[in-house]
C-alpha cells in the first residue's frame, strides 16, 4: 500500500509520515460514516487495492504503512 503513500509525497509534496496520517485518517472517515464498508476498507489497505499481500506488514493494520 506503499504507491498511495509515494503517490502522496511527489503529487501533494507532503512527506511520508504526512501522506502516511493522510490516508489514516481517510481510511477512519471512511469506516466510521460507512460502517458496512469497514471490512473492505481494511482488504484494500491490507492488500494494496491490487488483490496481494503487503506481506503481513503493519500498522494498526494497514499492511505497509508506517515502514
Amino acid at each position: 500500500m506503499n504507491e498511495i503513500v509515494e503517490r502522496l509525497t511527489q503529487q501533494a509534496g507532503l512527506s511520508p509520515e504526512q501522506a502516511q496520517k493522510a490516508v489514516q485518517t481517510i481510511a477512519d472517515f471512511v469506516k466510521e460514516k460507512f460502517p458496512m464498508l469497514g471490512g473492505a476498507v481494511d482488504q484494500i489497505f491490507t492488500s494494496g487495492g491490487s488483490g496481494g499481500s503487503d506481506s503481513g506488514s503493519g500498522f494498526g493494520g494497514f499492511g505497509g504503512f508506517g515502514q
